[in-house]
């Protein structure tokens, strides 16, 4: 079992290093470049080539039936689900085969609203709160547990 976490502004690195180290479980952080490398020897840090979605692309070839992946990318998270991987966002939202064509979806029709309305502006995003964090531990915690299943 490995945990991928796509780490380019990724806000739970630390937590999820925290479960990998309790489970003993080997965890790589995915970026373009930017990250420390971590001294804890089950913590591998892979640099990407510069360029959309490289990070995506190579957590996706790798990640499978027993890992565990942590994104806020949809269509990772969507190609990640097909390979059998359990994934979740880093506010503790869990991505399923039952609700990954709707999170798409929704995405998509969200993409077209912003392509055809010059004047469409999005809110800014929601803040990332302590009980994100805690939610985010809980679930995974959880996951890490049901992939070793």
């Amino acid at each position: 079992m490995t945990l991928y976490i796509d780490a380019d502004a990724c806000p739970v690195k630390e937590e999820a290093e925290r479960v990998a180290t309790r489970h003993r479980l080997r965890m790589v952080l995915v970026s373009n470049g930017g990250l420390r490398p971590s001294r804890n020897p089950l913590v591998e840090v892979v640099t990407v080539a510069a360029g959309p979605d490289e990070a995506d692309m190579w957590i996706a070839e790798r990640a499978g039936k027993g890992d565990v992946v942590v994104t806020s990318d949809i269509p990772l998270a969507a190609r990640c689900i097909e390979g059998g991987a359990r994934v979740l966002r880093p506010d503790g939202e869990v991505f399923t085969p039952g609700n990954i064509g709707a999170q798409l979806a929704m995405r998509d029709l969200m993409q077209d609203i912003r392509a055809s309305d010059p004047f469409y502006q999005s809110g800014k995003g929601r803040s990332f709160t302590k009980n994100d964090r805690s939610r985010f531990l809980n679930v995974l915690e959880r996951e890490v547990r049901a992939a070793g299943d």
